[in-house]
C-alpha cells in the first residue's frame, strides 16, 4: 500500500476507495516506503562572482540506474541574485488525510532576493518546471517581509514561510509568512506584536498544540559574512520561541544563554504524541533538548556537546564545531549532526532523549583535515590533524553541511555549502572549485557511519561552472520536511 501511495501521489491521479493524501500515516510507515531514487538540489551561483542564476538540480540517486550519482536534469531560475537555501512542499504527511491534496510543488525560498519559487514535479519528476513566482514586493507590501527562509506546508492546504528580517536587513521586521495553496499571499500567521526577536527556522507539533521556532541573526549582519563583533552586539540570536498553534501568540521565549548561541535548525521528535525536541546551537555548538513540563510551560538543558578544538593557524585560538544541521530519523532512534568546521558527521542514540548516547562518527572533510593549513592541538600539546578520504578519486572540499536522511534510515547524503558568503569566507575552495554531495551508509542495528565509496556528484564540473550545493529534498518526502498531526 505504501509503494502504490507514493507513484499515485507523484502520478497525481485516484486509485480508487484506497486514495489518501499526500505521504504517509505515521511516521513508521514512512519507513517502510520505497527506497529513493531521486533527490532535487538547490544549487547556488549568487555569491560566488558567476552571473548564472541558481538552480534546482536533479539528481539520480538509484544505484540500478545507468545515470546513478549524476544530475540529469538542471532547472534555472529566471533571475540572477536569488540565493536558494532551503525547500519545502505545497503538501505533506500533514495532509495525508485529504485526498484532494497532492505533493507536487517544490517551494523554493530566496534567502537574499526574498523571492519564492513554485516548482511543478508532478509532470515529469526527473524534469521539474517553473510554476509561479511570488513576487517579493507582493510579500513586502502586504506582510513587511523579506528574506524567506523554511517552507513548511499546514494540514490546512497552506504554506507556512519563515522571513528572517524586513527589506532592509532588521531583525526585527522577521515573522512568518502565509500562502494559500495556490501560491497567494495571504498575510502574517503570527498575531500583531507576536514577532520573534531573530527568525530562523520552525516546526510545530499540533497534538501540544505548539509550534517552536529558532533564531540565527539580523540579514544585515549574516549577509556580510560572520563577525564575532556581531554577537556582542546582539546581530546574533540565543533564543527560541514558543507559540500556541495553530493560533499564532507567543507564549514563551526560552533564553539559551551563553551555550546557545546561534539556534539554527530545530526538529520535534516525529512521534505527534511527543513532548520533547532539539535544536542545534551553531557558535557554541550544542545540541539543545526542549521540552514540555509538567505545568505545561517548556524548559530546556544541554544534551550534546561538541568541544571546541584548540588549533594553530586559524582566526580564533579555539574553533567550534559548527553544527549547521541535524536530523531525527523517522523512528526516533537516532540523531544525526553535522559539524561544518570541524568536518564530521555524527551518530547519537536518543531513544532516551535525555541521554543521548554518541554511536557514530565520520570525517568527511573540515579545516583540520590533513594538508590544510589549520593544525589542531591535543590537551598534551601535540598537535595533529584528521585523515579524511579520497572518493573516486576526489578530494573532500569543505565541511558537512545539509543533511538528508532515507526514509528507511539506511543512507545519509551530506552536502557541504552553507552560504555563499560564509562559504567565501571559510572555504573560498567551494566558491572556486565547486560542492559535492556524499552518501554516508548507516548501521541502523548497533550505530555506525561510513563514507559510500560508489557515490560522488561533483557539482565543481557543471556546465556553467563550479556551484554550491545546499538542501535536498526526495520527490516522495522526507525526515526533515513532513509533519505529522
Amino acid at each position: 500500500m505504501a509503494t502504490d501511495m507514493v507513484v499515485v501521489q507523484h502520478a497525481n491521479v485516484e486509485n480508487g476507495c484506497c486514495k489518501k493524501g499526500p505521504g504517509y500515516a505515521t511516521p513508521l510507515d514512512a519507513m517502510s516506503g520505497p527506497r529513493e531514487t531521486l533527490i532535487y538540489v538547490t544549487c547556488v551561483y549568487t555569491g560566488t562572482g558567476k552571473e548564472k542564476p541558481d538552480y534546482l538540480a536533479t539528481v539520480d540517486i538509484d544505484p540500478s540506474s545507468p545515470t546513478f550519482s549524476k544530475v540529469v536534469h538542471r532547472l534555472p531560475m529566471p533571475y540572477i541574485g536569488d540565493e536558494l537555501h532551503h525547500s519545502g512542499w505545497n503538501a505533506c504527511s500533514s495532509c495525508h488525510g485529504d485526498p484532494s491534496a497532492a505533493r507536487r510543488y517544490l517551494v523554493l525560498p530566496s534567502l537574499v532576493s526574498g523571492r519564492i519559487y513554485a516548482i511543478d514535479t508532478g509532470k515529469d519528476p526527473r524534469a521539474p518546471t517553473l510554476h509561479k513566482v511570488v513576487d517579493p514586493k507582493d510579500i513586502i507590501s502586504k506582510t513587511g517581509l523579506a528574506y524567506p527562509h523554511t517552507a513548511h506546508c499546514l494540514a490546512s492546504g497552506e504554506i507556512m514561510v519563515s522571513c528572517l528580517g524586513d527589506k532592509d536587513g532588521n531583525a526585527e521586521g522577521n515573522g512568518f509568512l502565509l500562502l494559500d495553496s495556490d501560491f497567494n499571499v495571504k498575510g502574517r500567521w503570527e498575531k500583531p506584536g507576536h514577532s520573534p526577536s531573530f527568525g530562523y527556522d520552525f516546526w510545530y507539533q499540533p497534538r501540544h498544540k505548539t509550534m517552536i521556532s529558532s533564531s540565527w541573526g539580523a540579514p544585515s549582519a549574516f549577509t556580510k559574512g560572520f563577525n564575532l563583533q556581531h554577537v556582542s552586539d546582539g546581530l546574533y540570536g540565543r533564543h527560541l520561541h514558543v507559540y500556541s498553534w495553530p493560533e499564532g501568540e507567543l507564549k514563551q521565549t526560552l533564553d539559551l544563554g551563553s551555550t546557545g548561541l546561534l539556534p539554527l535548525e530545530v526538529r520535534f521528535l516525529h512521534d505527534p504524541d511527543k513532548d520533547t525536541g532539539f535544536v542545534g546551537c551553531a557558535l557554541t555548538s550544542n545540541m539543545v533538548r526542549f521540552f514540555k513540563k509538567p505545568d505545561g510551560s517548556w524548559g530546556h538543558e544541554v544534551s550534546v556537546s561538541v568541544k571546541p578544538v584548540k588549533v594553530q593557524n586559524w582566526i580564533l585560538p579555539e574553533m567550534p564545531g559548527l553544527i549547521t544541521d541535524f536530523l531525527i530519523s523517522l523512528d526516533d532512534r537516532f540523531l544525526y549532526l553535522a559539524n561544518w568546521l570541524h568536518g564530521d558527521i555524527r551518530q547519537y542514540n536518543i531513544e532516551d532523549p535525555a541521554n543521548p548516547r554518541l554511536t557514530g562518527q565520520v570525517w568527511v572533510g573540515g579545516l583540520i583535515r590533513k594538508g590544510s593549513n589549520v593544525v589542531a592541538e591535543a590537551d598534551d600539546g601535540t598537535t595533529y590533524q584528521v585523515d579524511v578520504p579520497d572518493v573516486q578519486g576526489h578530494e573532500l572540499r569543505g565541511g558537512p553541511q545539509m543533511i538528508q536522511l532515507s526514509l528507511d534510515g539506511k543512507r545519509l547524503y551530506a552536502t557541504n555549502s552553507l552560504f555563499s558568503t560564509w562559504d567565501r569566507q571559510f572555504y573560498p575552495e567551494l566558491v572556486e572549485k565547486g560542492s559535492h554531495i556524499l552518501q554516508i551508509d548507516v548501521d541502523t542495528e548497533n550505530g555506525g557511519l561510513a563514507i559510500n565509496p560508489n557515490f560522488f556528484v561533483d557539482f565543481g564540473s557543471e556546465p556553467d561552472g563550479p556551484s554550491l550545493a545546499h538542501e535536498m529534498r526526495y520527490p516522495g518526502g522526507d525526515c526533515t520536511s513532513d509533519i505529522w498531526i
